[in-house]
């Protein structure tokens, strides 16, 4: 060996014992040992596939941060009931009682009218178009403008697609069959069907089939065939209606803390977004995986009539919609902002769509 090389050796291994003897950090030292365990509460009850539990749902979604995280962050989940009543997630993550909540931002109404839009529109943007106006459209900053005098985030984390117009003891002909018709039904599709004479009910997923069943409503949205028919929905109603006007897509909300979110590393802080991206996707997929059978059953086996709504009807719920949206703009500013970006996405991707979409469904 020449003493060059010697030498040059020499200096290396110099320069990395001074950098041990000053404390180089290691890579564990780097990411940080700090470990957070949190608890996630939920509006839908124990067993709920997709709203609970199952590929894309929010015990899937604790599971995958858990492991992405290696275990620095634990999320632990509580349905409906066991820790929490089902609808007091927003209290109790805005008061700091609770960390997360999975539900749906239409249940927020009460509080703050303009979070139905983060939810689903009637006759608004589809499942593609919402993920598009969400993610590069503007809707995910005016999310979280929304929230943050709540001290809380939000972010999309499912997502059913279209859903089932919904489930009446009788059939509806014409808008003279709604009025006085006691439906359950979530969000600014209730608020547009009280336009049309129906007395609009808010329940919790576990309570419509017994209110169903007993007479205490004549009719019932929930979400698609195959979660319809879990709830054995078909055994309390049989007329089963569809067009999507009132939830043409359907985003499943996770709620976040503020202080708890700005507590967590950056790296964290990306593990959570892109799990709940994640389970966007997943969600969907397997919604649209399990719909038709449960939809074949019903109508070949359970005795379901399955059909579009008239016509009618539909045109009349068009009308009332956009009278209900322009009045609830008009009357909030927050809900004027979010109506406005929402409306103008909406055009944009309607355009887009006629050209893209539409011709081949039209096949």
């Amino acid at each position: 060996m020449t003493n060059s090389r010697r030498q040059f050796l020499g200096n290396a291994l110099a320069a990395s014992v001074a950098g041990a003897a000053v404390g180089t950090p290691s890579l564990a030292q780097a990411k940080g040992d700090e470990r957070f365990n949190v608890r996630m509460t939920n509006a839908y009850p124990p067993g709920s596939p997709f709203y609970v539990q199952g590929p894309g749902s929010p015990m899937d979604f604790c599971e995958k941060v858990t492991a992405m995280s290696d275990g620095r962050l634990n999320i632990n989940h509580f349905a409906a009931g066991e820790l929490i009543p089902a609808l007091e997630g927003f209290n109790a993550v805005s008061s700091g009682t609770i960390e997360m909540n999975a539900a749906n931002a239409y249940f927020w109404a009460g509080k703050i009218p303009a979070a139905q839009f983060f939810t689903t529109v009637p006759f608004g943007l589809n499942t593609q178009g919402m993920n598009a106006w969400l993610y590069h459209g503007g809707g995910m900053e005016l999310w979280h403008e929304l929230y943050e005098p709540h001290g809380l985030i939000a972010f999309p984390m499912g997502n059913t697609g279209v859903q089932m117009t919904g489930w009446f003891r009788k059939p509806v002909e014409t808008v003279a069959d709604l009025k006085g018709l006691k439906m359950r039904i979530p969000g600014l599709a209730g608020k547009v069907y009280s336009e049309l004479g129906v007395t609009v009910r808010l329940l919790p997923g576990g309570e419509i089939f017994p209110a169903l069943e007993r007479g205490v409503i004549d009719a019932a949205e929930f979400v698609g065939p195959y979660q319809d028919r879990r709830l054995g929905l078909h055994k309390a109603a049989k007329y089963y209606y569809t067009t999507g006007w009132h939830e043409p897509t359907n985003v499943t909300e996770l709620l976040i803390n503020k202080d708890v979110w700005d507590s967590f590393p950056k790296d964290l802080q990306m593990i959570v977004k892109m799990a709940a991206q994640a389970s966007v996707t997943e969600s969907l997929s397997w919604s649209e995986s399990v719909n038709a059978e449960a939809l074949k059953d019903l109508v070949e086996n359970e005795g379901v009539i399955a059909q579009p709504l008239p016509q009618e009807i539909v045109s009349n719920l068009k009308e009332a919609t956009f009278d209900t949206l322009s009045s609830m703009a008009a009357a909030d500013p927050q809900t004027k902002k979010v109506y406005d970006s929402f409306m103008k996405f909406r055009e944009k991707h309607s355009s887009w769509a006629a050209l893209s979409e539409k011709p081949f469904l039209n096949l």
